[in-house]
């Protein structure tokens, strides 16, 4: 449920640009500002980007995520990879 808030008319301009920057409405620029401000108040030893990309990361869900590979093992985790998407496309 929406609720009406007051808020500085320089603050508003600022959320009416990055929102248009990042697609997202007014409402929901200031509600991610507002998810990343807890954030780092609640954990103040990680860096606000991190809380940032962490928060960004958690939206997109797992259809955009890139899985971990530790250096050295991406020849196996390609071939890997490539084996899974051929036995998809057989399906």
């Amino acid at each position: 449920m929406g609720m009406p808030v007051r808020i500085d008319d320089i603050l508003y301009g600022q959320a009416r640009a990055q929102a248009k920057a990042e697609h997202r409405t007014i409402a929901g620029q200031i509600e991610f500002w507002a998810k990343i401000g807890r954030a780092a108040l609640d954990n103040p030893d990680l860096p606000i980007d991190f809380v940032r990309d962490l928060l960004v990361a958690r939206a997109e869900g797992k259809s955009h995520s890139t899985p971990f590979v530790p250096e050295g093992h991406l020849e196996s985790y390609t071939e890997l990879f490539d084996l899974s998407f051929q036995e998809k496309e057989e399906i």
